[in-house]
């Protein structure tokens, strides 16, 4: 069980690029859709006017910037995580960058699958709104960095709640136009 709480602390660190990276796109509001307004082979669009390029290009760069700075206290923060029998996963800035495409690109299917199941922008689709980035950012994270199962599982149980909270937050301050 203690391992099991130690990697709730791997978990956080874990996810810093990720959030980062999610975080940044509704606050760009960018105009330049990654599908060019193209539909899919069933006549829907293929991810929708939400997922552009400025934001794109806004949570790498975030998300990217974000790690490197917990990069920066790595070696301090690891140090004292030994004190306490466990150590972080080492997140160099360019994994923090490939963290931050894996997460966007997790979104980005996310959307994807919404407008297949003919979900409009903004609608709600619980679990799938709050994970699909974290299976992207974990799905490049297994191939560099030492995550396991249960960082994985801290990752399942953390995100839907920091999201939601996250979420009312931005419709509150008027940065979101749907608390979801």
């Amino acid at each position: 069980m203690t391992e099991f709480l130690l990697e709730f602390w791997r978990a956080l660190y874990f996810l810093i690029s990720p959030y980062a990276a999610n975080a940044i796109p509704p606050l760009v509001k960018g105009k330049t859709p990654i599908d060019a307004g193209k539909n899919f082979l069933d006549g829907k669009r293929i991810l929708g006017n939400g997922k552009t390029w400025e934001g794109f290009v806004a949570g790498t760069l975030f998300g990217t910037f974000c790690g490197s700075v917990a990069w920066l206290f790595y070696t301090h923060l690891n140090t004292i995580a030994k004190e306490y029998g466990f150590t972080l996963p080492y997140i160099s800035p360019f994994n923090a960058f490939l963290l931050s495409i894996g997460a966007l690109f997790g979104d980005m299917l996310g959307s994807f699958i919404k407008r297949r199941l003919s979900m409009e922008r903004g609608s709600p689709a619980p679990l799938l709104d709050q994970l699909d980035f974290i299976f992207g950012a974990f799905a490049v994270g297994m191939f560099i960095t030492d995550v396991n199962l249960f960082t994985f599982l801290w990752c399942v149980i953390i995100t839907p709640i920091v999201h939601i909270l996250a979420n009312l937050l931005a419709y509150v301050c008027r940065i979101k136009e749907v608390p979801w």
